[in-house]
């Protein structure tokens, strides 16, 4: 049996390294910091920001024409500048999109810098009550694969285990003790696990940094699901050495290792549809870009003295843990006078996908809690314009959706004119509010505009998959592209407005100061009975009940059919999302990616390694005996 231990013994003699907490109040600027060059972002966030408003202007005055027949009501004003806000964004979307395809196109391929001096970088993987096969066999495939590929940085992996369950702990020490026996002696792998779990990933980066991060030039922080090439991992230390000027280099990571249908539509959205959208928002973004928490590679002197995150104040006065930590801890950089880059044509940066459903909502629900902590930090002192855009965006993903609800509810009650709408149905009198009056050319010409401008950025991301370097063979041959591509449309159109009353549950539930538990995520996915379904997606299912009915009453506009049919089929679409496609041969490689039909080496090396650690631990007899 090994013993568990606080950890000492399998980490580096400790280099201490100042973590001061910052105060938000004052503005903070780093005297190591060597500035920051001047570009041309202005011109690119023009070129961005501009069609936004334009386009979303343009659909305001189209509304206030249709509704100003009369002269406009307050209800009527308010439902125009409901559908200003909730558009913008999805206009936001399509021009960031458009720039990324013109910058792939107008841009050859960049080289890499040459790197600057070698550098020391820790690779900290922190983990919670995660499988440790998976978590150690990762590991094991980055180490080689770094070994393998030559450089003057020089790298160490920590395991910094936050995990509280004592079987899955002795796990943890078994694989760590497996790989150290099989790995060169000259590979640096180290392993702690935490007495206390305090302020939780956090507290757990910050203990390193805090013991042992002076030791080391940099730390590329990566998830417990996380899984980097060794190009990629070198690719991101040269980027770092080579610029003196930057404090973070954020990856883009691909979605890997989907077996079932939900996690498969993401993982082929991601890789069709996200590098061009990366890409563009790398080009706005400029040297102030964002931090996803994983999978970027840090100047840890400068995250220690310019990112320690303080508490904000709750009603009851206590300070409280701000969860979403990344996005605050990329604009502290900055305002430090550091810079923040996003290189998404780095390839070879990875994680996993939610399996199912239920269990993406369920993490979606604690990204919401924490960004919208980020609304209290918006008037702090010191951040750049950019910095606070990007807090201000990561709240406002989250509530657009109870935005959208109340706009989709509004339409409802409207149904198809003056003449016939919900209220005066039930009622049988004249509704004190004055409704908009949308004919059925309205109503169409409304459906197309926005389900048009909704698709617009797949419709372009597959139009462009040449200028991110995928070729339609690397993607099953054109026939099966095709039908992937249409089988995501179809897919994310039913499943869009299930995420959006959830996502309104989630903003509800903390708007009312009900804590969601930061549990640890079920990777493989969770297996869920049809009466736990049923509880989850009751609010779903009423509300498509309802607009069915009022459909089939006439008193309800059919452009909201394709909304009905996927609130009221929330449970069925929820219990076929955890399909698991490998179980059948016919779809195995359905909705495919270049990933998934010929998996570069570290992602099959992963997999073995995987799979023997496994085995490995299984043999293993029990701490017990």
């Amino acid at each position: 049996m090994i013993k568990a231990h606080p950890a000492e013994p399998y980490m580096p003699p400790e280099v201490p390294l100042a973590r001061p907490i910052q105060d938000l109040r004052a503005p903070y600027r780093d005297d190591t910091a060597p500035g920051l060059d001047r570009t041309r972002a202005w011109a690119w966030r023009l070129a961005t920001f501009i069609p936004a408003f334009a386009t979303t202007i343009g659909l305001v005055a189209a509304f206030t024409d249709w509704f100003a027949m009369n002269g406009l009501t307050g209800f009527e004003t308010a439902l125009i500048g409901l559908i200003a806000v909730t558009f913008f964004w999805i206009s936001l979307s399509v021009s960031t999109v458009t720039l990324g395809i013109v910058r792939l196109f107008l841009s050859r391929p960049r080289a890499r810098p040459a790197p600057g001096a070698a550098m020391d970088v820790a690779l900290l993987v922190p983990c919670y009550n995660e499988v440790p096969s998976d978590v150690f066999g990762n590991a094991c495939a980055m180490l080689e694969a770094l070994d393998a590929n030559p450089t003057d940085h020089r790298f160490s992996l920590f395991i910094l285990s936050d995990t509280r369950d004592p079987a899955t702990a002795e796990q943890e020490m078994r694989a760590f003790a497996t790989l150290r026996t099989r790995l060169p002696d000259h590979i640096r792998l180290h392993y702690r696990r935490r007495a206390e779990n305090i302020d939780r990933k956090v507290g757990n980066l910050a203990d390193w940094m805090e013991r042992w991060g002076g030791a080391y030039e940099a730390m590329l922080v990566l998830d417990a699901d996380s899984l980097m090439s060794g190009e990629a991992i070198v690719s991101l230390a040269d980027e770092l050495s080579a610029d003196p000027s930057a404090g973070l280099i954020q990856s883009c990571p691909k979605l890997i290792g989907a077996e079932t249908l939900f996690a498969r539509v993401q993982q082929f959205a991601s890789t069709i549809y996200g590098a061009v959208l990366a890409e563009g928002l790398a080009t706005w973004s400029d040297r102030e870009g964002n931090y996803w928490g994983h999978n970027a590679i840090i100047r840890t002197a400068a995250f220690a003295s310019c990112a320690g995150i303080p508490k904000i104040r709750t009603i009851s006065g206590k300070g409280a843990l701000i969860l979403s930590h990344d996005f605050v801890e990329a604009g502290l950089l900055r305002r430090a006078g550091w810079g923040v880059r996003f290189l998404p044509r780095i390839q070879g940066s990875y994680e996993e996908v939610p399996a199912t459903l239920v269990d993406y909502i369920i993490r979606d629900q604690r990204w919401c809690q924490g960004n919208l902590q980020h609304l209290k930090l918006l008037a702090s002192n010191g951040f750049h314009a950019v910095s606070r855009f990007h807090l201000f965006h990561g709240a406002v993903s989250y509530l657009l959706s109870p935005a959208w609800f109340a706009l989709l509810t509004v339409w409802a009650l409207i149904g198809t004119g003056a003449d016939q709408n919900v209220i005066r149905y039930f009622s049988g009198l004249n509704p004190q509010v004055q409704w908009p009056e949308m004919t059925a050319v309205h109503s169409s010409a409304l459906l197309i505009f926005m389900y048009g401008m909704l698709l617009a950025p797949k419709a372009l991301g597959a139009a462009a998959i040449g200028s991110i370097g995928l070729r339609v063979s690397e993607l099953g041959g054109p026939f099966r592209f095709a039908g992937s591509f249409v089988a995501e449309l179809i897919l994310s159109i039913l499943y869009a407005p299930i995420l959006m009353v959830q996502q309104t549950i989630a903003v509800v539930r903390s708007a009312l100061g009900l804590r969601i538990d930061w549990k640890p995520q079920s990777r493989a996915g969770g297996v869920f009975s049809l009466w736990e379904l049923l509880r989850f997606h009751v609010l779903e299912t009423v509300a498509g009940v309802a607009l069915t009915a009022g459909m089939l009453a006439g008193i309800v506009s059919l452009w909201l059919l394709p909304i009905a049919i996927s609130l009221t089929l929330a449970v069925p679409l929820s219990a076929l999302s955890g399909l698991r496609l490998t179980r059948f041969k016919a779809t195995a490689r359905a909705l495919g990616t270049p990933e998934l039909y010929a998996a570069p080496p570290i992602i099959r090396a992963a997999r073995a390694h995987r799979a023997e650690l496994r085995a490995t631990l299984a043999e293993l007899p029990d701490a017990a005996e």
